[in-house]
């Protein structure tokens, strides 16, 4: 019999570090749709704020993750190696930029906080990449999969407090759309790698195909509220369907990400093929 040691459940991240990544990627997500409504003479302010809102709310629960909170100003000193250092640091840049922007109203100033939060949302992704003993979040594809899920909630997001026009839910969709080839690209990839067989039978579980329901239900419905704009319905009609599949896009990120970080993330299992002994070459392989 080969002696193996069994891939487990990480237990060092829970729902407040999902929170992390739900608040960091939606309020990214804001950022980037609020410049491009600034740039476009839309309202933004309102959709700068709940991002920035969102970002802080996400911090604030990784900060109340640690054990001794006070000791958070240690993230700030390995900018050379850790991703979570860079996310602080540019997080530290992120938060005053999006205060200023939402406040004075500045268009520049918001495509520079919108600039900004793509790199945050970049260092999120690139934490989950760099852990190697974790196969559901070792896959390449998981990078965009984070940067399009945040794209994604943040625009469906700002069809709830933004304008329901033609342009917002042609951006909304287009989010959707990339969500939904970065996800299937993603479970692709999870599926081809034989270390990760736990983690995709959580994401066939009845919770997942729930979000997935919902991910594809907000798709159908944004693409409903566009073809209603497009035929000139009751602004009530469009209203209703563009809220309904914005509030479903930001709903199903938030799912995956619970998913991904509380639910699907088991450690790679190490095989050991041959006994050590004394005086004899052995090799461990990784499963």
């Amino acid at each position: 019999m080969t002696p193996s040691m069994t891939s487990r459940h990480q237990r060092n991240w829970d729902l407040r570090a999902a929170g992390n990544f739900i608040g960091g990627g939606t309020g990214s997500g804001l950022f980037v749709t609020a410049a491009l409504a600034a740039a476009a003479g839309a309202p933004f302010r309102l959709a700068l704020a709940i991002g920035l809102a969102c970002v802080i709310a996400g911090l604030s629960l990784v900060w109340l993750e640690i054990g001794k909170p006070w000791r958070a100003l240690n993230v700030f000193f390995h900018p050379h190696t850790s991703w979570m250092t860079r996310e602080a640091i540019v997080a530290g840049i992120l938060v005053p930029a999006g205060l200023i922007g939402a406040v004075a109203g500045s268009t520049a100033v918001t495509a520079v906080a919108a600039v900004l939060a793509c790199g945050f949302l970049y260092c999120q992704a690139l934490m989950l990449r760099a852990a190697r003993g974790i196969p559901a979040w070792r896959q390449q594809e998981i990078v965009p999969l984070i940067l399009s899920t945040g794209l994604a909630e943040g625009s469906g997001f700002y069809l709830l407090v933004g304008a329901q026009t033609s342009n917002w839910l042609v951006f909304a969709l287009f989010a959707g759309l990339l969500r939904e080839v970065a996800w299937l690209a993603y479970r692709a990839g999870l599926g081809r790698t034989p270390a990760a067989a736990r983690s995709v039978a959580v994401f066939g579980t009845p919770p997942a195909r729930f979000v997935r329901a919902a991910q594809l239900a907000g798709l159908v419905l944004i693409a409903l509220a566009l073809a209603a704009a497009v035929l000139a319905a009751p602004p009530a009609v469009i209203l209703a369907l563009a809220g309904a599949g914005g509030a479903l896009a930001a709903l199903a990120g938030w799912g995956l990400k619970v998913m991904l970080i509380t639910r699907a993330a088991f450690t790679r299992a190490l095989a050991i093929p041959v006994i050590p002994i004394r005086g004899r070459s052995t090799h461990a392989r990784q499963s």
